[in-house]
């Protein structure tokens, strides 16, 4: 009977730090892809005005999509924090979606990830692993 109710614990605290992780890196990855594809605000702000800058920001499909996978990532982290001890699901949740955030910015965006960023995301799984045992 233990060993069930460790199993069922064990795959649904999986589940929720898996959802935070997930939504919060598609939030990110949307919010980057928005911003490369409008261009440099700057710029824009310069020619158009700090409207036109807004305008173009708030006119992008891609912003807000991310802006809502950020807002699920936010609930989906209450929603850990209420069934998860914080020592656990807070290092968890923010170092794999730092490991998470690099694969998708290598994969999604074409963005070169170094070995130092690499070597990085390794020892945040380190700790967290520890953190766990």
């Amino acid at each position: 009977m233990n060993l069930v109710l460790f199993h069922s614990s064990f795959w649904a605290a999986t589940a929720m730090i898996a959802a935070v992780v997930l939504s919060s890196t598609a939030g990110e990855v949307f919010t980057a892809a928005a911003m490369k594809s409008i261009g440099d605000l700057d710029a824009i702000r310069a020619r158009s005005g700090l409207k036109g800058a807004i305008l173009a920001v708030l006119t992008s499909p891609l912003f807000f999509t991310g802006v809502f996978f950020m807002a699920v990532a936010f609930f989906a982290l209450l929603f850990t924090l209420n069934h998860m001890n914080l020592g656990l699901a807070g290092p968890a949740t923010a170092s794999l979606t730092v490991v998470a955030n690099a694969l998708a910015a290598m994969l999604f965006l074409k963005e070169n990830v170094d070995r130092r960023r690499w070597i990085a995301a390794a020892l945040i799984c380190v700790g967290v692993y520890f953190l766990a045992h």
